[in-house]
């Protein structure tokens, strides 16, 4: 049975190598054929509309859209927080292509359904 590696990326461009360490593992994971699960919670909820993950810059840092193309390309989710995209002003028809928006029961049935693997960042 395929384990799917959950990881929840908590911050944006506040705390930019948080962040950026989050969707590099999502992204190396995912290019390297293991199932990914990236949710974008806190500021990183931003990322999952148009435009704003090309916004982001860290030095020495793979770009954000290529990181999240990659999740995406392989097969894998990309889930904006319900709560966090509520406080932010934005519903399911504000993200980007195959991006979804969902809450924290989907987020724990993911890590269980498979024995899966959390990292939050």
């Amino acid at each position: 049975m395929a384990r799917t590696l959950v990881v929840k990326a908590t911050a944006g461009s506040d705390e930019p190598e948080r962040c950026a360490q989050a969707f590099t593992v999502a992204g190396t994971a995912a290019a390297a054929g293991v199932e990914v699960s990236l949710w974008l919670t806190g500021e990183s909820a931003w990322f999952g509309l148009p435009g704003r993950a090309a916004e982001f810059d860290l030095p020495h840092s793979a770009p954000l859209p290529d990181l999240l193309d990659a999740v995406l390309a392989s097969g894998g989710r990309v889930t904006v927080c319900t709560q966090c995209a509520a406080r932010r002003g934005f519903g399911p028809d504000d993200v980007l292509p195959g991006v979804r928006i969902a809450g924290a029961a989907v987020f724990v049935e993911e890590i269980m359904a498979d024995g899966g693997q959390a990292l939050v960042y």
